[in-house]
């Protein structure tokens, strides 16, 4: 199994964070990881992307030019990173602030309203933890329960009362795709 993922929206958005679970989660279950963020000089509002490859083998290269999945959390993400996806892959598009339909047949597409689901759940930070529960449901390709190990290993012990609530976001995105 190889899973070749492109995290893409505006910074602010969590997307390298999301991409950074990931692979900490692909470490802890013993898998082979690579991470690769790219960003621009902008901290908050500017395009961030990150390519995430997760595999039972030695990965080649952290580069992905074709994805088995593309994650996009905003509207000029997805007019980047749609033809990404390689046919057959999976699109996971944020339907609260994207305000177009994926234009390929060709793969499946997943409209996760995270924004939504996270401002339900009281928290609007949250909305990329909601996007990560959908595609790990979809995906499969680590356990949910590895997530959260990751995040309270990045979030450290002063912020672990956040747990629950990322918990609950990645419980509501799985469900959204369901």
């Amino acid at each position: 199994m190889l899973e070749q993922n492109l995290f893409a929206g505006f910074g602010g958005q969590g997307v390298l964070l999301m991409g950074q679970l990931l692979a900490f989660a692909g470490m802890l279950e013993s898998k082979y990881v690579s991470w690769l963020p790219a960003y621009g000089p902008e901290m908050r509002g500017g395009t961030a992307n990150c390519s995430v490859n997760i595999s039972d083998e030695p990965i080649g290269s952290p580069v992905v030019s074709k994805a088995t999945s593309v994650i996009v959390m905003n509207r000029p993400s997805l007019d980047k990173f749609e033809s990404a996806v390689q046919p057959g892959g999976m699109l996971f598009i944020n339907s609260s602030i994207i305000d177009r339909k994926a234009e390929r047949d060709d793969i499946q597409v997943f409209y996760v309203p995270c924004n939504e689901i996270a401002e339900q759940l009281g928290n609007a930070r949250v909305a990329n933890v909601v996007m990560l529960g959908a595609y790990i449901e979809k995906t499969k390709c680590v356990d949910m329960e590895n997530i959260l190990n990751a995040l309270l290993e990045k979030l450290g012990k002063t912020k672990a009362h956040l747990i629950p609530l990322n918990r609950e976001a990645l419980v509501k995105g799985a469900e959204s795709v369901r």
